[in-house]
């Protein structure tokens, strides 16, 4: 029934289908949407891994032409959100082993499972009347504690806390089993908490924002790559 999770996800499904059917046909309109729906994501987990913002941007440019002129690649046997998140890290991995060859999302030394936490000087937001100036000087704070986690760690603290992505979706998504997400996902915690968590938890939902201008200057330069628009 409509009503029901069963037909709501399976609206979801025949509504996503549609737009994939939509942007196969290079139809701007669903190519824009699909890429609003998915940048973020796709921003943070690629970001992730490289650490550099616009590396990042050319990754996630890149993730978009390779998928949107593969798309009769794409089986259904994922959620599109899915096969684009797996694009975007692989694109991310290839760009790291260049510089760094054999890195591996799942191998962590395992002194980092000892790591020290790194101090944090605390935030003067709630005493500095330029609130808006405080509020990204902590959102500073909260991306450097997370471009420090180790590389398995940072991973999937941004899948499961920053995306919302669930246990089976992140160990889908990064090749691992659910029990090692559990684990470094508690292990990544325990690093932040101390130093962001407890002072300005809420905020680390903003962490690393792709939107306005920098997400429309993406969605334009990938539509010109296709050659899709004016």
């Amino acid at each position: 029934m409509p009503g029901t999770a069963a037909g709501r996800t399976a609206a979801v499904r025949t509504s996503e289908a549609e737009l994939i059917e939509r942007a196969r046909r290079r139809d701007e309109a669903a190519l824009r949407e699909i890429m609003q729906a998915n940048n973020r994501r796709l921003y943070r987990l690629a970001r992730g891994i490289l650490r550099s913002d616009s590396e990042t941007e050319d990754v996630v440019q890149e993730t978009y032409v390779r998928a949107f002129t593969h798309l009769d690649g794409f089986l259904g046997d994922a959620a599109l959100s899915t096969w684009l998140s797996r694009i975007a890290i692989n694109e991310a991995l290839g760009r790291l082993r260049s510089r760094r060859p054999q890195v591996e999302l799942g191998s962590v030394p395992e002194a980092t499972l000892e790591a020290q936490i790194i101090r944090f000087p605390l935030s003067t937001a709630a005493t500095d009347p330029e609130k808006s100036m405080a509020q990204r000087e902590i959102q500073r704070v909260v991306e450097h504690a997370i471009d420090e986690l180790p590389d398995a760690f940072r991973m999937v603290f941004i899948a499961r806390v920053m995306e919302g992505m669930s246990m089976e979706e992140t160990a889908e998504l990064l090749a691992i089993k659910p029990e090692t997400v559990k684990t470094r996902l508690h292990r990544a915690r325990a690093l932040l908490r101390e130093n962001v968590e407890k002072k300005i938890g809420p905020v680390v939902m903003d962490a690393f924002p792709f939107a306005g201008q920098r997400c429309e200057r993406l969605t334009e330069a990938v539509l010109r790559r296709l050659g899709v628009g004016a």
